[in-house]
């Protein structure tokens, strides 16, 4: 995992906000870059033929070839290599991307899925008067995460996923093509959306088991009240989110990005046995969540 360099200087200007083509353009250069960077912590040098499936998921960008085309080439991936690219899903596309190559490695036991998350939120800040607005700008941050997902018997073990939907929040969490950059809408609302579906579906969530049965929680770290409403909802210990407060603190909201930090700091620090569960909110509103073991 690797957070990204702070754009350039100047690259905003008070007055002269940089295009929408021109943050494109920033993101082309820097995206690949970083994807690579993130690849290279894994150590499979020598190993990169292994690779059968590369899934990227990034909210944030667009190119074409596609980062994952791109970056397939960079780092010499074999040329029947099986992509899939995970777009505008917002924070709880890393979830559906390891879904996703759980799902390759179920359908074939020699699959070795390279998952990575990329997103670089600050090409996105927006030119503004209101302190509110302005402020918020400053809870995201960028960053890059890259997983290998096989059949080996060894760091997390991916159980069952589950989704749902938590009704009548289709307009709190949005984005938009501007001709600045993509324009995020986050309501006020969203942490206490949150807080009461969990109450509501605390069985379906929890896979009606109790909070205390479970080790660890990875919950996405849209912003303290978000960890708040999370910690309310399903009425967990002080310390829980812990893991989350520690990568939000540290790294802001790196959007897809984030969980896997929480999850990749789990992996220095957790015991074999140990049962976590995960989870993201993205626009929908979804509530993304997965169990996982530590072996």
């Amino acid at each position: 995992m690797v957070e990204a360099e702070a754009p350039q200087d100047g690259f905003y200007r008070r007055g002269a906000f940089p295009s929408t083509a021109k943050r494109m353009q920033t993101y082309a250069v820097h995206a690949p870059a970083l994807a690579e960077r993130a690849v290279a912590v894994l150590k499979l040098q020598g190993r990169e033929e292994e690779i059968t499936h590369l899934i990227v998921a990034s909210c944030t960008g667009f190119i074409a070839p596609g980062l994952d085309q791109v970056l397939a080439q960079r780092l010499g991936l074999r040329p029947d290599l099986k992509r899939t690219l995970v777009g505008f899903m917002g924070c709880a596309a890393a979830i559906p991307a390891l879904r996703l190559a759980q799902a390759c490695v179920l359908a074939d036991p020699g699959a070795r899925v390279l998952v990575v998350n990329l997103e670089l939120c600050t090409l996105h800040m927006q030119e503004t008067d209101d302190v509110e607005i302005a402020l918020s700008f400053m809870l995201f941050g960028d960053g890059c995460t890259a997983a290998l997902v096989t059949a080996e018997p060894r760091g997390l073990a991916l159980e069952d996923f589950r989704v749902t939907q938590i009704p009548d929040t289709a307009e709190l969490i949005t984005w938009h093509i501007g001709d600045q950059g993509f324009i995020m809408h986050l309501s006020g609302k969203v942490p206490s959306k949150i807080s009461d579906s969990l109450r509501s579906e605390r069985d379906f969530v929890l896979r009606d088991e109790r909070p205390q049965a479970i080790d660890l929680w990875a919950v996405h770290g849209g912003g303290r009240s978000v960890l708040d409403a999370v910690q309310s909802g399903l009425s967990l210990e002080q310390d829980a989110l812990t893991p989350s407060r520690a990568v939000l603190a540290a790294c802001g909201n790196m959007s897809s990005a984030t969980i896997m930090f929480v999850l990749a700091g789990m992996l220095g620090t957790a015991r074999a046995g140990q049962r976590g569960l995960a989870m993201a909110f993205g626009p929908g509103m979804v509530a993304e969540t997965f169990r996982f073991s530590v072996v």
